[in-house]
């Protein structure tokens, strides 16, 4: 098996209030559930603006893409990444304007890039000549920005490994753009999700402030923005994380960058993981090997995907469950055998319609869950206003 208890958060028991909380959105909604918390978005938006109160804020609609979340950062001033026609697709159904917007997926269709210059965006990011040429017929009515490539050995997902251009091939870029006669807005560059180390950021942002001067030397029209991407961590493990320490010195590091210099970034998981927590419930039970084997209604091809794909281990909350601890699985519903949350878990005994508490899971779980075996995936609720959304 894949997903032991190592590192990963683990709370017995709940509070009377928080029991009451729980059973009473599964007895109003079933599960699984996926529970938004618009007041912790709010939280989470206005943290990170005071934590980099100089930069504009582009979340990432791939981390969770539903309009609650959506609809919550547009009312707080939130700017939005898309990187697909379905993103561009669900902020027009929402009258969401699509200036508001940067095209960050660095590989485009031609009926992805039609598709997003109706819906008002403006601003592409390429990492090629091949994608430059894609975007010639419009060059006159879009600016781009250059992605570069900063690989990261920190990071659980390094995004280096697939987009970005090595520095050195920017300049180039550059100056076939503007001869084209593309607008040529700055530099980008996303140092990888869950990038647990300051220290990536401080280095792409010290090479492309030197990057920028390099090129700017050379074109009759200045790069004027630079988009430092998205990667800032969560607290999966629950142990305190410092945050200041991790912000400091990347604010330091933008201090050091010209005044005049536009900056934007691109946060998903810090805005929206600690935002929705998931209610599942016991829906089986057996003795395997010497071990209690709990079956939950929510699993690895569902909100719990993220697992596999995001490299994340959630936050497990028992509020259910008494007696002696035993050690113990939580597997997932599905017929294959891949599908275990968690093993190695000293548990006391769980009894079906038994709830687990999934915590910090609002990025990258219901946008990457599958519909394998035919199952529903969970239903997505908003707390506040206590009636399904989607």
């Amino acid at each position: 098996m894949s997903s032991p208890a190592a590192g990963r958060a683990l709370r017995y028991g709940a509070s009377e209030e928080e029991k009451a909380r729980y059973h009473g959105l599964a007895r109003r909604h079933g599960t699984p559930l996926l529970v938004v918390s618009r007041e912790r978005l709010r939280v989470q938006y206005r943290d990170l603006q005071k934590r980099l109160p100089d930069v504009s804020l582009y979340y990432a609609i791939k981390a969770f893409p539903h309009p609650a979340v959506i609809e919550t950062l547009a009312a707080l001033g939130c700017h939005f990444d898309v990187a697909s026609e379905g993103e561009i697709e669900l902020l027009q159904a929402l009258r969401i304007s699509g200036r508001k917007t940067i095209h960050t997926h660095p590989v485009k269709k031609s009926q992805q890039i039609k598709a997003a210059l109706r819906g008002g965006s403006t601003t592409f990011v390429v990492d090629n000549l091949e994608e430059l040429g894609k975007l010639t017929p419009w060059r006159h009515r879009v600016g781009i920005l250059i992605r570069l490539s900063f690989p990261s050995e920190t990071a659980a997902v390094d995004l280096s490994r697939k987009f970005g251009c090595p520095p050195e091939e920017a300049p180039e870029i550059a100056e076939r753009a503007q001869r084209a006669g593309f607008q040529v807005r700055g530099l980008s560059f996303h140092v990888g999700s869950q990038s647990l180390s300051p220290q990536a950021h401080v280095d792409a942002i010290e090479q492309c402030r030197r990057l920028l001067e390099r090129i700017n030397e050379r074109l009759p029209h200045p790069l004027g923005t630079l988009d430092i991407g998205g990667g800032f961590p969560v607290d999966y493990e629950l142990r305190g994380f410092d945050y200041d320490a991790y912000f400091q010195p990347i604010r330091r590091a933008l201090e050091r960058l010209p005044r005049d210099l536009h900056l934007i970034a691109e946060p998903g998981r810090y805005l929206v993981a600690p935002a929705v927590i998931s209610i599942s419930s016991v829906i089986g039970k057996s003795r395997r090997g010497g071990l209690r084997w709990y079956y939950l209604d929510d699993g690895i091809y569902g909100s719990y995907s993220g697992q596999l794909f995001d490299h994340a281990r959630y936050p497990l909350q028992f509020p259910d469950g008494e007696g002696p601890r035993s050690p113990s699985v939580l597997a997932g519903p599905t017929c294959d055998s891949i599908d275990v949350i968690a093993e190695n878990l000293d548990l006391p005994e769980l009894n079906e319609g038994d709830l687990v508490i999934g915590r910090m899971m609002g990025a990258y779980t219901a946008a990457t869950s599958t519909r394998f075996n035919s199952l529903n995936a969970a239903k997505i609720v908003v707390e506040e206003e206590d009636f399904d959304v989607g």
